[in-house]
């Protein structure tokens, strides 16, 4: 089956940290009664489907992303009764719903778990390996919390692989029981009515099984990046991303494809080429997405055309797309510092509904929010407890949503949130910026609506033109129309000519100060603008 004519086919979904987006009940957590009672607000954005963050009972090690139970609904965010309400809610407001599922690891509290430590039915379920003779971990593999991926259990007398935190240990999808257990998983939510998943780390899905250790990073090849971390310093060739991982990929495809009008993507963190990421329309998974933008510290013109030039290597593919998610700083901040200029949040809003794939907006995101600001005693990630002060960790992008700004916690809810609301949101609160016909909000949703409209900025190709710099510009083609796409990625004024802007139509989306003659257009800072013009060989 093909891409061409599924409803996520360059859908905008809208991905919802559940814990930090509406708290119905007072007691500090969102939860799924929250999202049910904010549903029109996000119809009212035109987005075509929500992305739930994990809701299944989880000790929250890591938040959610360390699962006990997958068949429930943590006690935080309600019942499956809530769930089964939400999703009818959504359903009727013409919103799909889907889940973000973690079949890769497990919690170690998991009874899969249990049993693989205590007994013999489930023994071989998690990727459990003798110490070496000096009572060493099996090999070099690194966690990307920190340390060795492996942990000692004495009721073995072995470890256990865990790829990031001890308290997450490594499903064995080479077993088949446990395969099978995991796919049973995806079959239970498609049951009852979910529409589609987010995979967690869906490039770690098998290991090698001599266990190999991995290569070093090639001095060459090693960036600012690689100090950060140390799982940077390695190539995760054999804990994962290996080339057979397309296979596990194509197996979920046809349980997901089983039940119609459902939709798969994955989460591919490393080595997107290698594990299947960018596999054709009618291989793996329905789409993919990598990090490069998530991971881009400035926003140049080739940061953007590097990546964009990756996908055209890859046309069977269809992408997904994000600058900002609940592991990342949020863009704003990311490329505009402490206090990002306004219009900073506009054009990265512009260009992200101007690609080619399936757009996937982050909380918050539509209200142009910087990264929230905290001090150390209010931090809950386990990343920022390791490394801070180095690295604060990912709390600043997952604090509450400011929805009323003259309420107590920003109108999140009425009990103290489980993370502080952050008072530098007030100004961009949900209810100041719908009062504003030009807030970043009210843009987003003219964006949304313009994709909606133009099948060229939803399904077009998309071809890179030279630039001057500090200016990204490409075409999206679609039958007999072809849109040209200009941003200034700079603080600066720039100029674009091109003997094609003769006659071209502004089609009004646009952001900030532009000045256009007969075949030169003229962008002040972080402005764009899109232009349908004659055809464009």
């Amino acid at each position: 089956m093909t891409s061409a004519g599924q409803w996520w086919h360059g859908a905008v979904i809208y991905q919802i940290y559940v814990r930090s987006f509406c708290d119905s009940n007072g007691d500090g957590q969102g939860d799924i009664g929250g999202v049910l009672s904010k549903l029109p607000y996000l119809a009212g954005l035109g987005i075509d489907a929500i992305w739930l963050s994990p809701i299944h009972p989880s000790p929250n090690r890591d938040w959610g992303y360390d699962v006990s139970d997958y068949a429930g609904v943590h006690p935080d965010y309600g019942s499956l009764e809530d769930l089964d309400q939400l999703v009818t809610a959504a359903h009727g407001l013409g919103l799909k719903v889907m889940l973000d599922e973690v079949l890769a690891h497990t919690s170690d509290e998991h009874p899969w778990f249990i049993e693989s430590l205590q007994g013999d039915a489930k023994r071989d379920w998690y990727v459990w390996a003798d110490a070496k003779a000096d009572g060493a971990a099996p090999n070099n593999w690194l966690s990307a919390f920190g340390g060795p991926a492996w942990s000692y259990q004495p009721a073995r007398r072995q470890y256990y692989h865990h790829k990031f935190l001890r308290q997450q240990p490594k499903l064995n999808w080479h077993n088949p029981d446990a395969r099978a257990a995991a796919l049973a998983v995806l079959r239970f939510w498609l049951e009852r009515g979910i529409d589609g998943f987010r995979l967690d780390v869906a490039n770690a899905f098998l290991h090698e099984e001599t266990l190999a250790d991995n290569p070093p990073v090639p001095a060459s090849a090693r960036s600012t990046a690689y100090w950060v971390h140390p799982p940077n310093m390695q190539l995760h060739f054999h804990d994962s991303n290996l080339v057979e991982n397309i296979q596990v990929l194509d197996e979920i495809r046809r349980v997901v494809d089983s039940y119609p009008d459902r939709f798969v993507m994955g989460e591919f963190s490393e080595q997107p080429e290698r594990s299947g990421c960018y596999a054709p329309a009618d291989q793996g998974l329905h789409s993919g997405y990598s990090f490069p933008l998530l991971e881009a510290r400035t926003l140049a013109p080739a940061v953007i055309s590097d990546h964009l030039e990756t996908l055209a290597r890859y046309p069977r593919h269809w992408p997904s797309l994000s600058f900002s998610n609940h592991d990342v700083m949020r863009a704003p901040s990311r490329f505009g510092g402490r206090v990002p200029p306004p219009e900073l949040a506009r054009l990265l809003l512009a260009l992200l509904f101007g690609l080619r794939g399936t757009v996937l907006l982050y909380q918050g995101e539509e209200l142009g929010l910087p990264q929230a600001e905290l001090p150390r005693a209010a931090l809950r990630d386990p990343v920022g407890d390791l490394y801070y002060p180095y690295i604060y960790g990912r709390d600043g992008c997952r604090t509450p949503m400011p929805w009323q700004a003259g309420e107590a916690n920003l109108g999140f809810g009425t009990g103290t949130p489980w993370l502080p609301s952050f008072a530098g949101h007030a100004p961009f609160a949900v209810d100041q910026q719908l009062q504003d016909p030009q807030s970043t909000l009210n843009f987003c949703r003219k964006l949304i609506a313009a994709r909606k409209a133009m099948p060229v900025l939803s399904q077009g190709d998309l071809v890179l033109r030279e630039a001057g710099s500090g200016i990204l510009a490409f075409t999206r083609r679609h039958s007999a129309q072809t849109v040209l796409c200009l941003f200034n990625l700079s603080p600066d004024s720039q100029k674009f000519a091109d003997h094609h802007l003769e006659g071209a139509k502004d089609l009004q989306i646009g952001c900030g100060a532009v000045h256009r003659s007969a075949t030169e257009v003229k962008l002040g800072p972080y402005a764009a603008q899109f232009l349908a013009v004659g055809n464009w060989e």
